[in-house]
């Protein structure tokens, strides 16, 4: 007869401890979800390839409300509208602009980013009394419709010792200061390759402190006075249809520069005498009808929705009409 071992007690408890084991790892194995099926944590996921992203904003025209609510959406949605879209978008609304700024090559950064240069595009940034420039009351900021952007324009900012730079100013946004009053001229503009142009090399060589109290409306950096650092050539006031002193403008640490001016009205000689020099523009649009736009340095809020999010530079605050 054949002799059989019977099995301890202590023998089955292992047994049932190693079946128990087994048959956990095939269950979480089995209910375990594929990577296809976790949208919020891929990259892959529809919303996050950044393919799909590009395709879409090309069919709508890059429409400005519906990038900043989907910059708002999440923190992964945020960084790739902070390292493509905004790019995409600047190079969509003014190629020839950029084409210059970024002298060809599409992967170039661009100083505060290119949010702070999308912002710069589609924002006038309203005025506050300074030192050399007092208004009875401030003006807020307001989205523009559309803009016109100058390299012509530019070189009159440029001192006869900084004319090598390259510098983009808008036509002024004019604001209507009362009927016996000068109307009020908002501008602004973006240098390319600011950390080597010689207005830079200029202002340093000079010593010219930077301001304490104001900074860039686009990138919130310290800001030059170009009024204080005396700085401000006499063509500036002939091209923007101003008095001797009456306007100032600022060039911040990234090479956005803002300003304000008093408008005086042009005669016919003074139209036809600026028709004559050739100019080199390039027009920014904004597609859909924008009844408001505001922005601020920390928060993007779309009203219609009510959501909000952080943002690293540029932040947004819509109150926009369906197109």
């Amino acid at each position: 007869m054949t002799a059989f071992a019977v099995p301890c007690p202590r023998q089955n408890l292992q047994l049932k401890k190693k079946m128990k084991k087994k048959m956990d790892a095939n269950s979480n194995r089995r209910f375990r979800p594929s990577a296809s099926l976790q949208g919020s944590d891929s990259d892959d996921s529809g919303i996050l390839n950044e393919r799909i992203l590009l395709l879409v904003f090309q069919t709508i025209k890059w429409d400005l409300r519906t990038l900043c609510t989907t910059a708002s959406l999440n923190r992964k949605l945020r960084a790739i509208a902070e390292r493509l879209l905004w790019r995409e978008l600047c190079f969509n609304r003014a190629p020839r602009m950029l084409a210059a700024l970024t002298t060809g090559a599409p992967n170039v950064r661009v100083g505060g980013g290119w949010n702070a240069l999308a912002k710069l595009m589609f924002f006038c940034c309203g005025c506050q009394s300074s030192r050399h420039f007092k208004v009875d009351q401030p003006l807020p900021g307001h989205f523009v419709h559309e803009s016109r952007f100058s390299k012509t324009s530019g070189r009159s900012f440029l001192t006869k010792k900084c004319r090598g730079d390259l510098l983009y100013v808008s036509d002024p946004c004019e604001h209507s200061n009362g009927r016996d009053e000068d109307d009020l001229g908002i501008y602004r503009g973006i240098f390319r390759g600011f950390m080597r142009s010689k207005t830079r090399a200029f202002l340093i060589k000079r010593q010219v402190r930077l301001e304490e109290r104001t900074r860039c409306p686009y990138c919130g950096a310290r800001v030059w006075s170009m009024t204080s650092a005396r700085l401000v050539p006499k063509s500036v006031a002939r091209r923007l249809g101003t008095h001797d002193g009456g306007l100032e403008y600022f060039v911040c640490v990234n090479g956005h520069l803002h300003g304000s001016c008093w408008l005086v009205p042009l005669s016919s000689e003074d139209d036809e005498g600026n028709s004559e020099e050739e100019d080199e523009e390039e027009e920014v649009e904004c597609y859909g009808d924008v009844r408001e736009i505001r922005f601020d340095d920390r928060t993007v809020t779309d009203e219609l929705q009510g959501e909000a999010a952080s943002t690293a530079q540029i932040s947004m605050k819509l109150k926009m009409g369906m197109e």
